[in-house]
């Protein structure tokens, strides 16, 4: 890398923004993006990188679309990595404000395509649901068809998958969901150390 510092920028709802400090530009938050940070500086002795936190608690795909240029362009980062899709779900349910997947992936793809056309790297981290009350089975209905969205657009725009739906099932399995995530989508600290290890492992061709 010699002198060049490599900018990765994380953007995403609550997961992501993890009570970042929004007037704070080097916050970043007490989630897994702290984590991953904290962790490739350790594996990574003498790189330069630097690490920006533009998660917004309640954003959905919509959101990120509309605010694309100003959230993500505007600083010219090297790698974007997105997780978004929970919202998306959950105001179907709370709300009754559905995201159709239909729309879901035409907003992603377009965000998708802008990151690329700028020459960044995308790295798609997938949403996830750890059910923990009998009620939320019923979101994967809604939840999985955006998944294979996420999963479908990763391969289409070339960008690294980090897989977490199927890790946090693993992981709830061995003990208490709530161990993992409090409601079923927000993580515990131990939920958001096992999304930055998924991040780390699936991005170290980008390290």
């Amino acid at each position: 890398m010699g002198n060049d510092v490599k900018t990765v920028l994380f953007i995403g709802d609550s997961i992501t923004d993890s009570d970042r400090l929004s007037d704070d530009p080097a916050s970043l938050g007490a989630g897994y993006v702290a984590r991953v940070a904290e962790w490739h500086a350790l594996e990574n002795p003498g790189t330069r990188v630097r690490f920006l936190n533009h998660g917004i608690s309640g954003d959905r795909i919509g959101d990120l679309r509309r605010r694309w240029v100003i959230d993500c362009l505007e600083y010219k980062p090297d790698v974007v990595s997105i997780m978004i899709g929970v919202n998306d779900m959950w105001r179907r349910y709370d709300r009754d404000d559905p995201t159709r997947a239909e729309d879901f992936a035409a907003d992603y793809r377009d965000i998708l395509a802008r990151t690329v056309d700028i020459g960044a790297q995308p790295v798609v981290v997938e949403p996830f649901l750890l059910p923990v009350r009998e009620e939320q089975w019923e979101w994967r209905a809604d939840l999985d068809p955006k998944i294979a969205v996420a999963r479908n657009l990763a391969i289409e725009f070339g960008a690294l998958f980090v897989a977490t739906d199927g890790p946090m099932a693993q992981a709830g399995a061995a003990g208490e969901p709530t161990d993992w995530a409090y409601d079923g989508v927000h993580p515990t600290p131990a939920g958001h150390a096992l999304l930055a290890r998924a991040w780390l492992t699936a991005t170290r061709t980008i390290s």
